[in-house]
């Protein structure tokens, strides 16, 4: 066994797509699915309030947007009524095509993440999704559990969204078995502070922390913040070199003793 050794790690911190469901999941499944049930989602809730103000946000910010593609479609839609007012409704076909781009082009924005997220849930409690997790995830986040460590989640999905998965998995309901959750609200996952921010949160120092994930950005940016990291080199991952950074294919082969090691 060639093992890797780490000091004093008491938090483990996971992303998700590509570390421990496959990434064709979310790229193949759950974004069709939020285009597909888009419209009728909004016609549905449109008078809810905070449909509403995401409804205001995301016309905010397609007004804003310097991408032409996005600017081209706002040209072709219906002119826009006020942002919302208590008078003024927010119609959803004014926005629609907006929407449909951002899901299609897998723009990160927060608003769009929070809407997909909402129309997920009534996909996993109807029964139409479940989160395909690799079959070593459970058993190694229960053996972590068991040991004492502290779990948390960081994924550009929603803390929605990773709550959806994670309780609708193809392994039952884990979310008890992690502390914290973070997505894009606490930063951008390439950015070294938000990982510090990170640490705060959990209440340790990041050398205290141990961040697995597929991504390389990621890694450069938890390492510079003082975690230790690991890369999830799984098959159909689109980043398969790990550079200079530990990798592994199976969450199983990470063992908590004195030191972390990698089998």
């Amino acid at each position: 066994m060639n093992t890797l050794r780490f000091e004093s790690i008491s938090h483990v911190l996971l992303d998700i797509e590509g570390t421990t469901c496959p990434v064709s999941f979310v790229k193949d499944t759950l974004f069709p699915y939020a285009a597909r049930q888009l419209e009728d989602y909004l016609n549905a809730h449109a008078a809810e309030h905070a449909i509403q103000q995401v409804l205001a946000e995301l016309q905010h910010l397609w007004r804003g947007d310097p991408d032409p593609q996005a600017q081209s479609l706002r040209c072709a839609a219906e002119r826009m009524p006020p942002a919302g007012t208590k008078t003024h409704a927010i119609e959803p076909k004014t926005v629609l095509p907006y929407l449909q781009w951002l899901i299609t082009a897998d723009r990160k924005l927060t608003p769009i993440k929070d809407l997909q997220g909402r129309i997920w849930r009534e996909g996993y409690d109807r029964g139409e999704l479940q989160g395909p997790l690799f079959a070593d995830v459970s058993p190694a986040l229960h053996a972590w559990a068991a040991r004492g460590l502290v779990l948390a989640v960081y994924s550009s999905g929603s803390v929605q969204a990773q709550k959806l998965l994670y309780g609708h998995s193809s392994s039952g309901d884990l979310r008890s078995l992690f502390s914290h959750w973070f997505d894009t609200k606490t930063g951008s996952k390439q950015d070294a502070s938000s990982y510090t921010r990170i640490s705060d949160v959990m209440g340790t120092a990041a050398e205290h922390v141990l961040f697995v994930s597929d991504a390389i950005a990621e890694l450069h940016a938890a390492s510079a913040a003082g975690m230790s990291v690991i890369f999830s080199k799984r098959d159909g991952n689109p980043e398969q070199d790990e550079g200079s950074y530990p990798s592994t294919s199976s969450l199983a082969t990470i063992q908590f003793n004195d030191q972390i090691s990698i089998a």
